[in-house]
């Protein structure tokens, strides 16, 4: 009988750790509360009068500069999943037709479990039961926390005192995001970093694979976000507009759709660890708050927690094959 794993989180860390782990026969459930894997690796789609829209409103890209990393961008490259987007840098990779893409890809081959949103975890005799709002679902053999720091510190610290606390002190910034389709094209450039109250501004329906009317995804920087946090997304779409407007100095004309969406996780701190794995309780941690805030940095962390977890499922394994032949 194979090793039992549940993963809470189903964003790019805990998609890789999965990868890893479902290799070497391990049976996985990843539990995610969103209505699609892949976290911020986000893509919203909106239909207009003239035509559908899509926005990238989380990460808008990612880079690849560690070859282990690289080497599976290269394979998602022949896939067609991905490709290079050189207005963002000459490391620059972006999922196509959306950032959504490549966590969809990745999880087609696990077995992933959406709108799962997960109260509590506890250890027992016979392993780790996680509960969630109408239900509990166990044993586990080994759980595995792929949440952001705030997040995953309420569950690391019922848990293991240690990791919670390493969780809780790594602290995330917050971003607004604002997502607007145009009627005509405005003469500003493709991509738009720190200008004013602007972290980044990106002209959508431009970046490789995609198409579509005019469509424009615009961040506001840390400290626009923090001092907006607890406005509506109504109250924020007009007034990032303006400020890109201002940023560029360029009037725009009114948009055919304007939305706006709060990450309050959106850039993780970093702990200066590649992952947390406790073998005693056959509980782990992953996630970018660990190394960075990278896309990179979140398949990494996933992977190498994977890697380290490999002789606690060899040794679950023998121990079930043991109980079996008993």
């Amino acid at each position: 009988m194979s090793s039992r794993i549940v993963i809470v989180g189903a964003g790019m860390a805990g998609l890789a750790c999965a990868e890893v782990l479902a290799s070497a026969g391990a049976l996985v459930t990843l539990l995610d509360k969103g209505r699609a894997p892949g976290g911020r690796m986000s893509t919203r789609r909106v239909d207009t009068s003239i035509g559908q829209a899509a926005f990238d409103h989380g990460a808008q890209y990612f880079t690849a500069r560690e070859d282990r990393f690289l080497n599976r961008v290269v394979n998602w490259a022949a896939e067609g999943v991905v490709t290079r987007w050189p207005e963002a840098g000459d490391h620059a990779w972006v999922a196509r037709p959306g950032m959504s893409a490549l966590p969809r890809h990745i999880a087609r081959s696990h077995h992933v479990r959406q709108g799962a949103l997960v109260r509590a975890m506890v250890r027992k005799a016979d392993g780790w039961y996680v509960r969630l709002e109408e239900e509990t679902e166990g044993p586990f053999d080994i759980a595995v926390v792929a949440l952001p720091a705030e997040q995953a510190a309420a569950l690391l610290g019922m848990c293991d005192f240690t990791f919670g606390r390493v969780a809780a002190s790594c602290k995330s910034e917050p971003c607004w995001a604002g997502m607007y389709v145009l009627p005509q094209a405005i003469d500003a450039p493709s991509v738009i970093r720190s200008r004013g109250a602007i972290g980044w501004a990106a002209r959508n329906s431009g970046k490789p694979g995609r198409g579509g009317p005019e469509s424009w995804i615009v961040q506001a920087d840390t400290r626009w976000s923090t001092s907006h946090l607890e406005k509506s997304a109504d109250e924020i779409a007009p007034l990032l507009l303006a400020e890109f407007a201002a940023a560029i100095g360029c009037e725009i004309p009114a948009p055919i759709h304007a939305a706006a969406h709060r990450w309050r996780y959106a850039r993780s701190g970093n702990a200066n660890k590649r992952f947390l794995w406790n073998p005693a309780l056959a509980l782990g941690a992953c996630g970018d708050w660990l190394l960075g805030p990278r896309v990179e940095n979140a398949w990494l962390s996933g992977n190498a927690l994977g890697e380290a977890m490999l002789p606690s499922i060899h040794a679950a394994d023998a121990e079930h094959a043991s109980r079996a032949s008993a």
